[in-house]
This record gives C-alpha cells, sequence and structure tokens, in this order.
C-alpha cells in the first residue's frame, strides 16, 4: 500500500478550496503538492493559504509532472472531457466533479482513454458517502424493507446561482437532478428504463433565456418494475433541502431532513427549529468521505466506488430527462 499519493488540485473555487483543503489538511493518506487555476493569482492565494508550494495557471505542468500522481479536477463541465482525456494520457488517476462530461459522446472518448491508460476515475457524487444515505443503502441490502419498489427524492436550493452559472450550467437536470438519478440507482439497485420529466420557471425568469427551469420533476421506472419521482427546485426559501424515501415491499425508509441542528424551541409563541441553510453545511462531511475514499482506493489500488460508468449512466439520464422536457414525450434508455 502506497504511504502518500501525491495530488494536484485543477481550479479552486468554492468546491475545488474544499478538496484542496481536505487533501492539505485532513486526509492522511494525500500529499497536495499542486494547485492550478485559470487565474494564476488564485492559484497562488490557495496555495498559500494551504501551505502548497507549486501553483500555476498551466495545467499542463500537471500533467507532465511525473511525480503526480492524481488530479482531482473542479471546472467548469465544457472541460472536464479534456482534462480526464489529459491527465489519463499522462498517466494520472482522475476524481473529478460531477457531471462526468458534458455530453454522451465525450464520456465514451475519456472511458475509453480511462481504459486505455489503466487509471482509475471517481466521479464526485457525494451523495453515496453521507452517512445517512449509506446506512440506508445498508439497511436496504440487509433487507429491512423487504424489495425496494418506490424511491423518493428531492434536491430543493434555497435560491437560484446568478446568470452566468445558469447559462452554461446544462440545465436543471444536468445540473442539479443528476445527484439524484445517481443516488437513485445507488438505493435501488436497479438501473433505469425510461424518463418523462417536466418543468416550469416560477420565479427566475432569466432562465427562459437558457431553455431552462426553477422547478422539475422527473418520473423514471427501473428494469425491475420499481419506479422513482424526483423534484428538482431553485425555489426553497426555507433552507437547503435534501430528503429522500425508499418504499420497500416490507418497510420504508426516510433519509434526511430540513432541519439542521437536532433541537427544537419550545415557547409560548410555538415550536421552531432551524433549517439546514446551504450545501456546504449539509455535505461537509461527505465531500471529505467522498475523497478519502479515492485516496484509500489508489492506495490499494482498488477501483472507486463511484467511476467512470457511473458517470456515464447518471449523464445518459439527466440527457433523457432534458430530452423528455423538451419534447413532452417518454424517453427510453438503452
Amino acid at each position: 500500500m502506497k504511504e502518500k499519493i501525491r495530488c494536484a488540485v485543477i481550479g479552486v473555487g468554492r468546491l475545488g478550496y474544499w478538496h484542496a483543503e481536505n487533501l492539505a489538511t485532513r486526509i492522511k493518506g494525500a500529499e497536495l503538492v499542486t494547485i492550478a487555476s485559470s487565474r494564476k493569482e488564485s492559484a497562488e492565494k490557495v496555495a498559500r493559504e494551504l501551505g502548497v508550494k507549486k501553483w500555476t495557471n498551466n495545467p499542463q505542468e500537471i500533467f507532465e509532472d511525473p511525480s503526480i500522481d492524481a488530479v482531482v479536477i473542479v471546472t467548469p463541465t465544457k472541460t472536464h472531457a479534456e482534462l480526464i482525456i489529459q491527465a489519463a494520457r499522462s498517466k494520472k488517476h482522475i476524481f473529478v466533479d460531477k457531471p462526468l462530461t458534458e455530453t454522451l459522446e465525450e464520456a465514451e472518448m475519456v472511458i475509453q482513454e480511462i481504459n486505455k491508460n489503466n487509471v482509475f476515475c471517481q466521479v464526485g457524487f457525494m451523495r453515496r458517502f453521507d452517512p445517512a444515505y449509506a446506512e440506508a443503502k445498508r439497511r436496504i441490502e440487509n433487507g429491512d424493507i423487504g424489495q425496494p419498489i418506490y424511491f423518493k427524492g428531492l434536491s430543493r436550493d434555497p435560491g437560484s446561482p446568478p446568470e452566468d452559472y445558469i447559462k452554461t450550467s446544462g440545465g436543471i437536470f444536468l445540473d442539479l437532478c443528476i445527484h439524484e438519478y445517481d443516488i437513485a440507482r445507488f438505493l435501488m439497485g436497479d438501473e433505469v428504463k425510461s424518463v418523462k420529466a417536466f418543468g416550469d420557471v416560477l420565479i427566475h425568469p432569466f432562465m427562459n433565456k437558457y431553455q431552462d427551469v426553477d422547478q422539475s420533476m422527473t418520473f423514471m421506472t427501473f428494469k425491475n418494475g420499481a419506479s422513482c419521482d424526483i423534484e428538482g427546485s431553485r425555489n426553497s426559501s426555507f433552507g437547503y433541502d435534501i430528503r429522500g424515501e425508499v418504499i420497500g415491499t416490507e418497510g420504508t425508509i426516510q433519509i434526511g431532513s430540513l432541519q439542521h441542528h437536532d433541537i427544537k424551541i419550545l415557547t409560548s409563541k410555538g415550536s421552531a427549529y432551524d433549517n439546514v441553510p446551504n450545501f456546504p453545511i449539509k455535505f461537509k462531511e461527505s465531500f471529505l468521505n467522498e475523497l478519502s475514499h479515492f485516496i484509500e482506493c489508489l492506495q490499494k489500488n482498488e477501483r472507486p466506488q463511484v467511476s467512470e460508468i457511473d458517470g456515464k449512466i447518471a449523464l445518459e439520464i439527466a440527457e433523457a430527462a432534458t430530452k423528455s422536457f423538451k419534447t413532452k414525450e417518454t424517453v427510453v434508455l438503452n
């Protein structure tokens, strides 16, 4: 087992910074050696804050460095394919934030390069590493609720990202709901057969320009006959609301809560609790767990739990949902 995995982070926006911080300060099996950003001053700032000796605005320097074992890619989706291919050809293992790529054609290309160059790839679907979802999966596999027959998922953001983000996000089904598509496959233990998606703009009219919506619903069937519904929303003014439920033949598992701290305040005016304000707080532990899993897999020379194949399948579902929304028809997956 390799003692330390030497890593580089490409992209130091909000999520990139968290990954860099976890690698530099919290994951014992990792050594963060280089920070890369399109703006060199941003890379330098983060590197100095985290005590990293090297920074650059040219990812090629990372790919040409033989001492680097793995790259963590946290850049805009449209750049994923090129960076993954370069990393694979440079024999670097890859952690990439979701989605794997922008299109299925690109996904096929990167999978070929990953296989050809015998490197590992993990896609950042952090919900699989959330303690509540992981425990739900364990209980389902243990048979605690019998055979899973229905999944209900909620992804409600407390507001819309800015217009500059929305115009290149790929739409709500690719950007937001793809997390639910992956966790539905994970919990139900089966592949999706068909997709029917709906959506509308209720609060953020600028989204009409990009054929996007701020409120959506996706209905899916699985090959074994099970089904599910998934709500995706940018309109949760009351807080960050991520929940799920798996209904089985012998019971049900409810996952997650809108409640932040496990306390309730009772007064003469009534009762109250504080809501989860944002996803960094909700999934802080999950982000650490997923990257720890990636490093541990590399140390043991094992394939990560969430591979490029899972990334491609989730992307296929998201593309089907987008197509269904635009055509108003049910889309059957291959």
